[in-house]
Order: C-alpha cells, then sequence, then structure tokens
C-alpha cells in the first residue's frame, strides 16, 4: 500500500472516529435529558391508574415505548461502539506505519535526477548505455537486472530488491542508472524504498548483528544490550552502523530463541543469557578474527 493510501485511511478513520465519539455524546445528552421525564410520566399514570382502572391500558403502553427506546438506544451505541474501535485500530495502525516511514532515511531526491525528456525513436531510447558510469561505479550489474525486469514501473520492487541483494543498499548511483533506463521516475523509486522497510539508503557493516526485542528478551534486559552494544561500537545517534562498516545493529520483533532470553544473533551464530558485557565479548570475538 502506497503512502498517499495509508494517509487516507489514517484521515478517514480519524472522520470515523470523530462522528462515532459524536454519536454516542448524542445518545447520552438525550437519555440524560429524556430519562427524568420519562420517569415523571410512569409515576404520573401509576397513580392515575390507583384512581381509574382504565389508565393502565396508557400506562402499559408508555412502559413499552420507553423500554423499545432504551433497548434500540443499548443496541445502536453498542454497533457504534465496535465501529469505533475498528476505526480506532486502523487509525493507530496507520500512524504508526507512517511515522515508521517519516523516520526511516529517504533517498535523496536532488542526487536523482530524472534525464531530460527528449524525443527518440523507440530503437534508440533503449540502446544500451555504458556499463560504467562518469563516476567510476560498476553498473553493469543494474544494466543486467533491467534487461531481465524489463523497463515498466511495475519492475520497481524487483529492480530494488535485485540492487539491494548484489549492494546490500540502494547507492545513488544504481539508482540513478535505473531511472535512466527505465520509465520509472525519481519520486517512485524515494517512495517504494522508503516504504519498505528491507530496503537501505546506507551501506550495511560486513556482520549484521540482530538484536531480539521481543516479549521475553524485552523484560530480561534486551533494551539494556542495545545501548551497550551502540556505546561500545560507537554508533551515532540516528545510524546503524559503526565507522569502520564491520557491524550493523538491528532490532528484531524475535529470533525464536525466547528461553535463551536475552538472544542476539552476529550474522547467522546465536548467543543468548546474554549481558551488557557479555554482548560486548561476543562481538569483540568477531572483530578479533577479521583483524588476524
Amino acid at each position: 500500500m502506497s503512502p498517499l493510501l495509508i494517509r487516507r485511511a489514517a484521515w478517514a478513520a480519524g472522520g470515523v472516529i470523530a462522528a462515532c465519539i459524536a454519536l454516542l455524546t448524542l445518545d447520552w445528552a438525550v437519555a440524560f435529558y429524556r430519562a427524568p421525564k420519562d420517569d415523571k410520566i410512569v409515576k404520573q399514570y401509576q397513580k392515575e391508574v390507583k384512581e381509574k382502572a382504565a389508565a393502565a391500558v396508557t400506562l402499559e403502553a408508555e412502559q413499552k415505548r420507553i423500554t423499545a427506546a432504551r433497548i434500540a438506544r443499548s443496541k445502536r451505541d453498542g454497533a457504534v461502539a465496535w465501529v469505533l474501535i475498528v476505526s480506532a485500530t486502523v487509525f493507530l495502525a496507520s500512524a504508526k506505519r507512517l511515522l515508521a516511514m517519516r523516520g526511516r532515511q529517504i533517498v535523496d531526491l536532488s542526487t536523482l535526477k530524472a534525464p531530460a525528456k527528449k524525443k527518440k525513436s523507440k530503437k534508440r531510447r533503449h540502446a544500451p548505455a555504458p556499463a560504467v558510469a562518469d563516476t567510476g561505479f560498476d553498473v553493469s550489474f543494474v544494466d543486467e537486472m533491467v534487461a531481465r525486469h524489463g523497463r515498466g514501473k511495475e519492475a520497481a520492487i524487483p529492480l530494488l530488491q535485485a540492487i539491494q541483494g548484489h549492494y546490500r543498499y540502494l547507492p545513488d548511483e544504481a539508482l540513478r542508472r535505473v531511472c535512466e533506463l527505465t520509465e520509472i521516475t525519481p519520486a517512485e523509486i524515494a517512495g517504494t524504498s522508503s516504504f519498505y522497510g528491507q530496503f537501505r539508503s546506507s551501506p550495511v557493516g560486513k556482520h549484521i548483528v540482530r538484536v531480539c526485542h521481543g516479549t521475553a528478551c524485552h523484560v530480561a534486559g534486551a533494551r539494556q544490550i542495545s545501548e551497550e552494544l551502540r556505546r561500545h561500537l560507537k554508533i551515532p545517534e540516528g545510524a546503524d552502523t559503526d565507522a569502520q562498516r564491520l557491524f550493523t545493529l538491528e532490532e528484531v520483533a524475535c529470533v525464536g530463541c525466547c528461553s535463551l532470553a536475552p538472544v542476539l544473533m552476529v550474522d547467522e551464530h546465536t548467543a543468548g543469557r546474554l549481558t551488557p558485557s557479555t554482548a560486548s565479548a561476543a562481538l569483540e570475538d568477531v572483530a578479533e578474527k577479521e583483524l588476524a
């Protein structure tokens, strides 16, 4: 789902929430206003019944009317409450997704200038361009992927996935090359790459460190471990990779080793029952092997 659709869903859910709250408030006000009057009417007819039996028919009719109105109001409020719950869920999910998107690094659009539109023949437009850009960055892999996946807008995600798999992130040079060879615009590249969490706009470290932040690990101190690892690796605020690009630190939902909480994984190797100091030691072992 595109960011625009998510934003529209959030606005629509917010409007429904406001309408539901207004309806519930109106129902409460009507009930608050009507209840004393209805009770007064019933008491009046109850007195009349003592004086003349014919008033019993009117009393029964009023009691049925009041009961039916209260039952209808209760059912209506229950239905509105369910709509309110669903709308609130949609609103919170949409808002969370939008905040997550806003917090991610977004590809710099200024570095992705779309090629000037010129009138070219179809054959010339698809003619192969040089394999190496002026910057010296090897984009031959991008050329191969475009030839494999096509030049249409529908190829955006497969192309980005292929580039991410090859370079381990989305280099600006590779993204510019995609815009040069395909119908995909820089804005579409930026929107797609920032929407999906799998895509990175900065280089990744040689080793991926995944710290589990599932329920069991969170309770056992996963937050302290992440903070200690960031301090140990001297990773600045807002970044996830150390200056040497040896480690990239990620927080994941669960690694399936709850009995060993707290847990982290260095590439495919798991370490459990950690403390901040032992977690740092696990990374030092990897660093020593790299330097050996």
